[in-house]
């Protein structure tokens, strides 16, 4: 999933997307120890695909409390 896909979504869309990823990403990582993972390129795609969610999701939330970021 590219990052520009992901920008063309939704929030509630992004969001689902994210719940399933994460479901789908467990269920791997159990099959991977009980019955061996044949794809385990497949369990870091899925793991960036995640991440880029949440990157995107940050990025919107960010930009709708006007941008303000935190200083030390």
């Amino acid at each position: 999933m590219k990052a520009a896909e992901i920008r063309g979504m939704q929030d509630d869309e992004i969001l689902f997307e994210l719940e399933k990823l994460q479901e789908e990403l467990f269920q791997m990582r159990f099959r991977s120890l009980t019955e061996g993972n044949p794809d385990p390129a497949k369990i870091r795609r899925t793991r960036r695909d995640i991440a880029r969610l949440k990157t995107i999701l940050n990025e919107r939330r960010g930009a709708a409390q006007g941008g303000e970021t935190q200083e030390a």
